[in-house]
């Protein structure tokens, strides 16, 4: 009797060291659009700090992290670079369309060396001859959507097609984007008026005018369909919306909320709106 009680304590311990194990290895998977890349590793980290539960990040472009979420079915949640691709994600059925939760807001804009050594001034400078000009690729980052949105209504056929001539590449994600100007591989990009605040010794800002903006965009998180513990998925973000996850994010000069973004603009825009259709032109 005394060695089976001794077997029985034994298997009990056992398994509660496995359940210990298990609840120390609690993890989630979060896709990530570099809109947010200098806050978000430092963020995640505190979150498993705090709660104990690690968090992977993989960061990159919101299109093929969207891509990768329906192949693969993995991934908790997903928090890409702009409203547009939340969309698309809650019309494919591919997040829990009640844990929608915005975070911060953005505001198009110009982005230069820093110093303006080329004195661009709005987006029809970019159309000069000779400038080396950079965009995200449309088809698969968000901030790239915005870009061919900009030229498609601020624009003539005329300067857009001068416009391409100085166009050497599409980059693979916001962070790609900011870094072509920090490189000084271009003279110029359409990233977000943040990119100055990733970088300040080497990106300029040049405020678009109120009247060359369509609308601004906001980056706001979901929890996926394929979480494997939804509770803990939402309470990570809770700590994202939260002060102390904010702070990380003011840290960086992101917009908390909208009337902090629009009053930085000067004007009233939608918010998120229509999400635009690139035409078939500016795609590879």
């Amino acid at each position: 009797m005394k060695k089976c009680t001794i077997t029985l304590l034994v298997v009990i311990l056992s398994f509660c060291t496995l359940c210990q194990s298990v609840l120390a290895e609690e993890s989630l998977l979060l896709m990530a659009g570099a809109a947010s890349a200098p806050v978000i590793e430092e963020l995640a980290k505190a979150f498993e700090v705090k709660t104990g539960v690690r968090v992977h990040v993989n960061i990159g472009g919101s299109g093929m992290l969207l891509s990768q979420i329906k192949l693969t079915g993995k991934g908790d949640v997903y928090f890409p670079g702009s409203i547009d691709f939340i969309e698309q994600a809650k019309k494919e059925n591919q997040i829990d369309a009640s844990t929608i939760t915005p975070i911060v807001y953005l505001v198009p804009a110009i982005n230069v060396q820093r110093g303006n050594p080329q004195n661009i001034k709005n987006l029809k400078d970019l159309c000069r001859p000779g400038l080396k000009v950079a965009i995200a690729n449309p088809e698969s980052v968000c901030l790239g959507v915005f870009a061919t949105e900009l030229f498609e209504k601020n624009l003539s056929s005329a300067e857009i097609q001068a416009l391409r001539q100085n166009l050497v590449t599409y980059t693979e994600s916001c962070e790609k984007t900011a870094t072509a100007i920090s490189l000084k591989a271009v003279d110029a990009i359409i990233g977000w008026g943040v990119f100055e605040h990733w970088n300040p010794e080497l990106i300029e800002t040049v405020k678009l005018k109120p009247e060359e903006i369509v609308r601004i965009s906001y980056l706001a998180v979901a929890v996926t369909k394929y979480a494997g513990n939804p509770a803990t998925a939402r309470n990570f973000i809770e700590f994202m919306k939260s002060d102390e996850g904010l702070a990380f994010f003011k840290k960086f000069k992101y917009f908390t909320t909208s009337a902090e973004a629009l009053e930085y603009l000067g004007a009233d825009k939608p918010v998120g709106g229509e999400p635009f259709k690139v035409p078939p032109t500016w795609m590879h």
